[in-house]
């Protein structure tokens, strides 16, 4: 970690929905920090590789920035250098809740700090250490996607398994793209319970029966 204590730490999330723009937005703060000459660190999640490698950070429209791959947030306060100005940390939501401590600690030593992380799963729930995140920021931004069903702001993902709404039950974390997820708004954002076969309901209603 950081020995010497700078002036002007801060914290900012970039969060929303997924094909919102929140890594687009992150890349651009960072390279806008770098024609001002800061010394600037960019990680991001070992779980997303999804685009050019594990050595980017990528936005969907197919843009790109070097960053560090990480896997936790002791990872990231082992590998923050002397000196530096902005750390940057995509894909927030993947890491754990130590990320908050980190954070805090880095913008207490006058790092400016800028995440990006969608701030809902799957099923339209907090995911991960974004709330605390957005809790603690000093500036936080919301995005918004287009609904592909009805074309309002869309502010849910909505996973899809073969074309249809994933069921509630399915694990929080799969990464995927355009073909596992659709960005959706409250009205048309659909998590469906699984579907036990007839046969599994008929034995559990029997087996309910008195003096079964």
């Amino acid at each position: 970690m950081l020995h010497r204590r700078q002036q002007g730490g801060w914290i900012e999330v970039v969060t929303g929905v997924m094909f919102s723009g929140k890594s687009e937005e992150l890349m651009r703060r960072v390279r806008r920090s770098l024609i001002a000459g800061r010394q600037v660190q960019v990680f991001k999640s070992h779980l997303d590789d999804r685009y050019r490698g594990r050595f980017q950070v990528s936005s969907h429209a197919g843009s790109g920035l070097e960053a560090t791959p990480v896997s936790s947030s002791v990872e990231i306060a082992e590998r923050i250098r002397g000196g530096v100005h902005v750390v940057a940390i995509d894909e927030a939501q993947f890491l754990d809740l130590g990320i908050v401590l980190v954070v805090n600690d880095l913008a207490d030593r006058g790092v400016r700090v800028i995440l990006s992380g969608t701030d809902m799963d799957f099923r339209g729930e907090p995911f991960g250490p974004i709330p605390h995140l957005l809790a603690i920021a000093e500036q936080v931004d919301k995005l918004h996607a287009i609904c592909v069903r009805c074309g309002e702001l869309a502010t849910r993902n909505q996973r899809l398994i073969d074309g249809v709404p994933a069921p509630a039950e399915g694990p929080t974390i799969h990464v995927g793209g355009s073909e596992s997820y659709e960005a959706r708004c409250r009205r048309c954002h659909e998590v469906p319970p699984v579907l036990r076969d007839q046969t599994s309901l008929l034995d559990e209603a029997t087996e309910s029966q008195p003096g079964s």
